[in-house]
């Protein structure tokens, strides 16, 4: 049932579009500033079904790269992780599509606020689900060290899910608390976290007696 979740969320999506559509105005804000200002429009037809298509064409990718990782085998070992991240992934995506065509029919959103809380509750999952990732080509913390030694793979995954979580504390706390500098208190975070990882991914693999050139 869970591999179905995805298109439900999907589902759920263009249902939403279809029962807004008639009230929505011929102009869609689809995109703001990092302080909050509405700085792109979008036309009635593709602010209330762009979301839904784009939704839809990941679902259809994901579950695709399974099938065509060299390393395909090691998803068995992860999956439900994998599955719970794709659904959640698409959740946040929705969670956004109604946003936005709420704020378009005049309903006041705090944008900040609102996107921060997701963004922090999808980190938070996360680091979560990154120490039960096993190695592949295509999700996790992937540097040129994680993916050629299952050493560097294990301890950078291990360590980046409590940076990740941390990272999605900062973004929610800072949404609640000063929503005016919250990006910067999560680009901040973020770009420490990235620098650390990925030192910490070449230190493991420089000491890993086993590591690997494929």
């Amino acid at each position: 049932m869970r591999k179905w979740i995805p298109a439900l969320l999907i589902v759920a999506a263009v249902a939403v579009s279809l029962v807004m559509y008639p009230s929505l105005p011929d102009q869609i804000t689809t995109h703001w500033s990092m302080s909050g200002e509405p700085n792109g429009w979008s036309s009635r037809f593709w602010g209330a079904w762009l979301m839904p298509l784009i939704m839809a064409m990941i679902w259809v990718i994901m579950r695709a790269l399974p099938h065509i990782d060299p390393r395909r085998e090691n998803y068995e070992k992860f999956r439900g992780m994998y599955d719970l991240v794709v659904s959640a992934l698409l959740a946040f995506m929705l969670g956004m599509h109604v946003f936005v065509l709420r704020a378009a029919t005049g309903h006041a959103m705090p944008i900040r606020k609102v996107v921060f809380i997701g963004v922090g509750a999808m980190f938070v999952l996360i680091g979560y689900a990154l120490p039960k990732v096993h190695p592949n080509w295509f999700v996790g913390i992937r540097t040129p060290w994680t993916l050629t030694s299952d050493l560097s793979w294990e301890r950078t995954h291990r360590i980046g899910g409590t940076l990740f979580i941390a990272l999605g504390l900062v973004s929610i706390v800072s949404a609640l608390v000063a929503p005016a500098a919250s990006p910067w208190f999560v680009l901040g975070a973020a770009l420490l976290t990235v620098v650390f990882l990925f030192v910490y991914s070449y230190r493991v693999w420089k000491d890993d007696p086993v590591r690997h050139s494929t």
